[in-house]
């Protein structure tokens, strides 16, 4: 199903077009569908290989930061992350930038594939903390690396007011949106970040962490790769159980501030998420649902 006004259509067939033209020794091998999120359609190509195809126009601009950015990074960070092996072009069939990764084997983080929730919180930790200290090398908030989750949240306050109404109508019989909203305004009063710039990953949830033998392994989809403060890089772990969201806390020595910007971060992305994906997209919405009720039980205790 479409989950945007202007998705640009993907099937097989356009896939194996696609390789045809560019990299015609790739196009008779296996192609499966890997899955789909809210920007890119992925399809796995033989054994070792990954196709990503933007949803939008909008998102080719993703893809070619990750061509530009992930080389570079990888070699600054020891957690295994994507690795762009073809800088798709585009075609009349497909008039966006796509690109081919190399595979990574791995399961998403879940109940069933972590063997500890606190180890795999100060694993994920340990990586972001690594992240925010890579050297900027000569880049800066501006253009494709100026997401809205790295700078402050007053700029989302009428957007995201109105996400709220959207739920009170859809979810507001299961959820306390009026005190969701109540903990956005608190941040809201809070002084801005002031902190430095840094690199952001942009979207490290549970679908974005690979695990291999109970331990988080790789790290994937950059797509909201960008510079900025860091709060909103902390609001997926409302996403994890409460003994990996601790242990996250404790190893990165968040001050409350941090932590009380970083949860309106995942209120916002939560209740946008289910404003806009309500009718297209059941999935998403169910894991914006559980994001919230864990914010709401979280708050509770503290």
């Amino acid at each position: 199903m479409a989950l945007h006004e202007n998705e640009i259509p993907v099937d097989e067939t356009l896939v194996r077009s696609l390789l045809q033209a560019q990299r015609p020794e790739w196009a008779g091998l296996p192609l499966s569908p890997a899955g789909a999120g809210t920007d890119n359609t992925m399809y796995r190509l033989g054994h070792d290989l990954l196709v990503r195809l933007p949803r939008t126009a909008g998102s080719g601009q993703s893809v070619r930061k990750e061509q530009q950015w992930l080389p570079r990074l990888a070699a600054r960070l020891s957690c295994v992350i994507p690795e762009p092996v073809h800088a798709g072009t585009p075609t009349d069939a497909f008039p966006v930038a796509w690109s081919v990764l190399r595979w990574i084997d791995g399961d998403e983080a879940g109940s069933d594939t972590v063997g500890d929730w606190a180890t795999f919180g100060a694993d994920l930790a340990a990586v972001v903390r690594e992240l925010h200290r890579v050297d900027l090398m000569g880049a800066a908030r501006a253009d494709g690396l100026s997401w809205y989750r790295g700078g402050s949240l007053e700029p989302c306050d009428q957007w995201i007011a109105g996400c709220f109404d959207d739920c009170r109508t859809t979810v507001g019989s299961e959820l306390d949106i009026d005190f969701l909203e109540q903990l956005w305004r608190a941040a809201l009063a809070l002084p801005e970040p002031s902190g430095p710039h840094v690199w952001l990953h942009g979207d490290l949830k549970p679908t974005n962490l690979l695990v291999r033998e109970g331990g988080l392994h790789a790290v994937i989809d950059f797509g909201g790769l960008s510079i900025g403060f860091p709060d909103a890089e902390h609001s997926t772990v409302w996403d994890l159980p409460s003994q990996a969201r601790q242990a996250y806390w404790d190893t990165l020595d968040l001050d409350d501030a941090t932590w009380t910007r970083a949860r309106a971060w995942a209120i916002a992305v939560g209740v946008s998420g289910i404003s806009y994906y309500w009718d297209t997209f059941p999935a998403f919405v169910a894991e914006c649902r559980a994001r919230l009720r864990a914010i709401l039980a979280d708050a509770a205790t503290r």
